[in-house]
Order: C-alpha cells, then structure tokens, then sequence
C-alpha cells in the first residue's frame, strides 16, 4: 500500500473538509492493517505494469462463482490494490473466486479518460482466458467494488450498451450477472459539481458535463440503466459524505426501469468498515453476495 495519503481523500469528503487527526490516523491504520492480508496469484491482462489482477480461489474443485472486484481511492493513484485483500480473502472462503483488478488511475500514465474504463473492461474480460485453467463459472460472475470501484462495477454492467462509436466500447464485453456496489461514487456529474478528492472528476473525464456530455453518458451507469442485472448498493449509515450519491443513483436507475436494484444500509457502517471483514458489516456483506449468487428463476411458461 503507498503511504502517500492526503487527508481530504483518506474522508473522501464531499466537502472537501480536513479530518480529524484522530480519523486520520485511524483510518491509515485500518487501511494498512488490511493490506497485510495474503496476496492472490498475480496474473497480467495487459502489457502495462498496472494492467494485472490478483486470482483468490477457494478450496474445492469447481467451477466457482467469481467475483470481480474493483478497488476505490477516488480513482486516484495514490490507492491501490493491497487494501482489500482482506475481503478478497474473506469472499474465498465463501466460496468464491476474487478477481481482484488493479487498474491505472488518475496520475498514472495512461490514466484517466479513456484508459481507466478500458483497463477495468479489459480485466473483467480477461476472465475468459482464466476460466478453463481455473476452472470459473462465468455464467454466475458478480460485479463488486468499493467507492469509485463500485462506480466501476455499475459500469460493467451496463458497458454492453455503448455505442460502438464510443471511446470505451469493447466488440464482446463479458456480461456479468449481478452487482453489489459498496458505497458506489457513481453520480460523476454531481461530484464533479462538489469538487471532490480535488476535482479528481474533472481529471479523470478531462473537464464538466457541459463540456463532455458524451464522456458522462458513457461513463456514469446511472445514463445505461436500465443495467438489467440484480444490484445491491450497500450504504454506510455513518457514511454522510457518499450514501447520498448510492441513493441518488438508486433514484435514477429506478426511474429508467431497473426494479431489481435496491439499497442495504449498514448501520454501524462507515465508508471503509464496508471493506473490513472484521467489522459487524461484513455480515451483511456476505448476505448480499450469497443473494446476488442465487441462480436466476425459470422464466413462467405461458398457457
């Protein structure tokens, strides 16, 4: 885990407000503490340094659910992967295969519009060459991050919808089956509006909504609803600084048509507990994917 942290991101505060010393400190402390967690086995799906995944299996033969997962920072460089080993972990030993993505970021070369949704789609499709080997289920793949890595995992579900013309189209982009979104930034228009994690919105799409519409519409998930997949958006009850942009996306994908989406809030959560086995969240954690695993119910035959 790079240790170069700045303490308006460590809050990831709408507001952009100083936290406490005392949050800070703490909150470093539990974001190293979860990084000590083994490493999957590290695999590349592309040529540059940040284009790899780490593969977490569980015990037993096969073929396992997957789930990909997408890290958060703000989609900054100075967050990366090692942070949510622990949950990978704990998700293997619910019998899942973690497909844990890195991916270059905003101040990495190459980051930012378009590369940063090109290396998550590129990662995720890259499980059709792991799956043989590995033996993965890629009829049950879940979509899973945290923060901006929840705004990804929208985003991989609603990828198949851009138009070929768009920056971000991929010819066969894998279909994922379900979502679970923690504490999801996927609103970009309004965080860019608040300037948060110092504009890292304007950096990442390379300027506003009035001046990019088209970059908007292809990025923010809540412009491909209706997603068309389960989704669950676990909100953190403590977390006044982002359950608000998970519940607005709700509003939007529920008017566009997505009924299955819903939203779980924690109530002891804050923004990271929500990453952190640990914690009494990760209770509710596990529930929500054991749900979102559940085979999809036949279709009623018509008399």
């Amino acid at each position: 885990m790079k240790k170069h942290f700045t303490l308006s991101c460590l809050v990831l505060g709408g507001t952009m407000l100083m936290a406490p010393p005392s949050f800070a400190q703490d909150t470093r402390a539990m974001l190293d503490e979860l990084a000590k967690s083994p490493a999957g086995i590290k695999i590349s799906y592309g040529e540059e340094p940040l284009q790899y995944g780490e593969l977490t299996l569980p015990d037993g033969a096969g073929p396992h659910p997957v789930v990909v997962f997408i890290h958060g920072g703000c989609w900054l460089a100075e967050y990366d992967l090692p942070h949510t080993r622990a949950l990978a972990g704990a998700l293997s030993k619910e019998g899942f295969a973690v497909w844990n993505i890195e991916y270059r970021r905003v101040g990495d070369a190459g980051g930012g519009w378009p590369g940063t949704f090109l290396d998550v789609g590129r990662g995720a499709d890259h499980l059709r060459t792991l799956a043989v080997e590995h033996k993965l289920d890629l009829d049950h793949v879940i979509a899973s991050g945290h923060s901006a890595g929840g705004h990804l995992a929208l985003w991989l579900a609603g990828r198949h919808k851009l138009p070929a013309s768009s920056a971000l189209h991929a010819a066969k982009p894998l279909r994922v089956s379900a979502v679970l979104a923690l504490a999801p930034a996927s609103q970009l228009d309004e965080l860019h509006k608040r300037g948060v994690c110092g504009n890292v919105v304007e950096k990442l799409l390379g300027g506003s909504a009035e001046m990019f519409p088209e970059r908007y519409d292809h990025a923010m998930p809540s412009r491909l609803a209706p997603l068309g997949v389960p989704q669950i958006l676990m909100l953190g009850k403590r977390d006044a600084d982002w359950s608000w942009n998970g519940e607005a996306y709700l509003k939007d994908a529920k008017l566009a048509g997505d009924e299955t989406a819903e939203v779980v809030m924690a109530p002891e959560a804050g923004h990271f507990e929500l990453i952190d086995p640990k914690t009494t969240t990760w209770a509710l954690v596990k529930k929500a994917v054991h749900k979102l695993n559940k085979p999809k119910p036949e279709p009623k035959q018509t008399k």
